[in-house]
């Protein structure tokens, strides 16, 4: 890509505030956006081949939305945890093993996508978000729910298509959590929490795929509790 569609790519983002330039072969992050460090709310560079974030990443002190889907990135720098006003975050189909010790500092987060990664475990970093409304987790490697997420305050938790065979019973205390989403694992029914059920705010359940048959679930105590919670909800949005 030439220095003159960059250059006329960097004007238009000064006047709007956004800069997106997706599938173009991107293999570096484009060092001139700093000169609109102050500035830009949106950057969009999905669909590249960007290996590595620059710590001037750290810069971007308006940035409201990043999204790099489908690129080459194994990690992110510490500098990105910085950008204080960042509320939408999209990084799937990348390499991602782990977030940033100090990711729980990006304050303002309210949807996090990290779908098609390598991701491991649930994330503790992101208990300490307060403001999340969507995490996606799918498609990524997690084999067991831990205990910490029972702090988690995200509405919508997707972790379809992973190796998830345990959960913690402390999903149930999430305070926010409405809609869980855990298609396509390797959960026995009986690693199922049935506080979730009986006990938990999550009016909607998606677990179809896993190794039970649904109409199993439905045999659970505390499925009556669920069902109310599910059909008040739908009247709501319906």
């Amino acid at each position: 890509m030439g220095n003159s569609a960059l250059k006329a790519h960097l004007e238009t983002a000064q006047k709007t505030g956004v800069f997106q330039l997706t599938g173009k072969g991107l293999s570096e992050f484009p060092e001139d956006l700093q000169k609109l460090a102050s500035n830009l709310r949106t950057i969009d560079l999905s669909n590249n081949k960007i290996e590595i974030l620059p710590p001037l990443m750290g810069k971007f002190s308006v940035l409201k939305s990043l999204a790099l889907n489908n690129n080459k990135l194994t990690a992110l720098p510490e500098e990105l945890c910085k950008l204080k006003k960042l509320e939408t975050l999209h990084l799937n189909g990348n390499h991602l093993t782990q977030l940033p010790a100090t990711f729980g500092q990006l304050l303002a987060l309210k949807t996090l996508s990290l779908s098609g990664n390598k991701l491991r475990t649930v994330p503790t970093q992101l208990c300490s978000l307060r403001h999340l409304d969507v995490v996606d987790l799918s498609r990524n490697q997690i084999q067991s729910v831990p205990d910490t997420v029972g702090d988690l305050q995200t509405i919508e938790l997707n972790l379809n298509q992973n190796q998830i065979s345990q959960i913690s019973v402390q999903i149930s205390h999430c305070p926010r959590l409405k809609v869980l989403r855990l298609e396509e694992n390797c959960l026995d029914l009986s690693m199922l929490p049935q506080s979730i059920l009986s006990d938990s705010q999550i009016s909607l359940l998606a677990v179809e795929g896993n190794l039970f048959e649904i109409k199993k679930l439905r045999e659970l105590e505390g499925y009556d509790k669920y069902m109310e919670r599910f059909t008040a909800t739908k009247k709501k949005f319906t």
